[in-house]
């Protein structure tokens, strides 16, 4: 898995997304993403995380194993 991947699917899930994704370790499975979207606007940061993860589905079943994720409304 690369951070591409990773930043295609958010961008596809949330096309006015400001992200930086980047690797935790060198193993292609732990990674950290910052993302803000208007879509967070009205959500807890608990529904903007289960927004993110489902949008990850199809990675996470591939392997993603860990995400740091901090998510944010944009202004």
């Amino acid at each position: 898995m690369t951070v591409a991947e990773i930043e295609a699917v958010l961008k596809k899930a949330f096309p006015d997304a400001q992200m930086d994704v980047g690797p935790l370790k060198d193993d292609g499975r732990h990674f950290y993403c910052r993302i803000a979207s208007k879509a967070f606007a009205n959500h807890s940061k608990v529904q903007q995380h289960q927004m993110v993860y489902k949008a990850l589905d199809e990675l996470i079943a591939q392997g993603l194993h860990a995400l740091s994720l901090q998510t944010s409304v944009l202004a």
